[in-house]
């Protein structure tokens, strides 16, 4: 079964087969009974150090999910999760702590992500001092990080609400970097933020990853900025990765139709007009997702198969994966 590809670097993660499904109480007409949400479904993926990915799909498709259950923030159903070569899903709770230490998070909303009730130099010293790091330490290495994302050291006894969105994001994006983690997973870090902020952010990470050889997992909605930031692409629908490869291929020759639906969907400025097509239909109901393809109601291309098996994903093209008939 193929993957989210690779490029030949040396390898930092390896995720096989990772599943999650949650349990949940019907409502009145299905009687009551327990209902089962395959959130991410038996996916698998690479990432190379220095590399980034990118998860783009529509909301509701699991991408969130899958970067939480990487990081071991939700423990999964089924799979494995290989970080530099060894089984996190395996580790101990002292171990897996140790391990944390390389694998960080940047959260969607900067405001939420933060303590109210904590400074920021509070918020930046607790990872430090969880983790042991003496507070002489802390503070030479809090100012650095500070320097690196764009605030001065005025902002460490105020408080999150008293900074902008961006500023708060850039405070987020210092948390996450306070432990010197390999790997981040910056899930939606930009789309809480005005659009005149969002390119600053967005360089910001692109800046942080070569000065401090970062590797992300990069996850988003819009897959143009997907693509910009990017070297490889996943494309998720309802769970499944089912389209993958290097983004400029995947971006500039997309195979499958959800993915020629997602670029779409992307606003086309032309003579001053904004042209906007919408993917049609709705994102099918989790709880009781379409038989064999789940893209199928919503595809042009489909085809009986495509309603009654599930396909896999095979190279189709030099490192380029793709999950669908039509395109074999």
């Amino acid at each position: 079964m193929g993957d989210a590809g690779s490029t030949g670097k040396t390898g930092l993660l390896e995720v096989e087969n990772l599943s999650k499904s949650f349990s949940r109480k019907g409502g009145i007409l299905s009687g009551e009974r327990r209902e089962m949400v395959k959130a991410v479904d038996k996916v698998s993926l690479t990432l190379a150090a220095g590399e980034t990915l990118g998860l783009v799909g529509e909301s509701g498709c699991g991408k969130t999910t899958l970067g939480r259950l990487i990081l071991r923030l939700i423990e999964p159903s089924e799979g494995r999760i290989l970080f530099k070569g060894r089984d996190i899903l395996t580790l101990d709770r002292e171990k897996l702590r140790s391990c944390r230490k390389q694998m960080q998070i940047i959260f969607q909303d900067p405001y939420s992500s933060l303590n109210p009730r904590m400074t920021i130099r509070a918020i930046l010293q607790e990872p430090l001092a969880v983790h042991g790091v003496s507070p002489e330490e802390s503070r030479e290495w809090i100012d650095k990080l500070l320097c690196w994302v764009g605030l001065g050291k005025d902002c460490l006894s105020r408080y999150p609400h008293q900074f902008s969105g961006g500023q708060r994001q850039r405070i987020g994006i210092a948390r996450a970097l306070s432990l010197k983690p390999e790997l981040v997973v910056a899930d939606e870090p930009v789309s809480a933020l005005d659009v005149s902020i969002q390119a600053q952010v967005i360089n910001l990470l692109l800046d942080l990853q070569e000065k401090l050889s970062l590797s992300y997992i990069f996850i988003s909605h819009d897959i143009s900025v997907v693509r910009f930031v990017s070297h490889r692409v996943a494309v998720m629908y309802l769970g499944r990765i089912v389209e993958s490869g290097e983004a400029s291929r995947v971006c500039e020759n997309p195979l499958h139709p959800y993915t020629k639906d997602l670029i779409n969907a992307v606003p086309d400025i032309s003579e001053g007009l904004s042209i906007l097509r919408a993917v049609s239909g709705e994102l099918p109901n989790p709880v009781n997702p379409p038989s064999g393809c789940h893209y199928h109601p919503r595809c042009q291309q489909a085809g009986e198969i495509c309603r009654n098996e599930r396909p896999e994903q095979k190279e189709v093209e030099s490192r380029h994966f793709v999950s669908c008939f039509a395109c074999e």
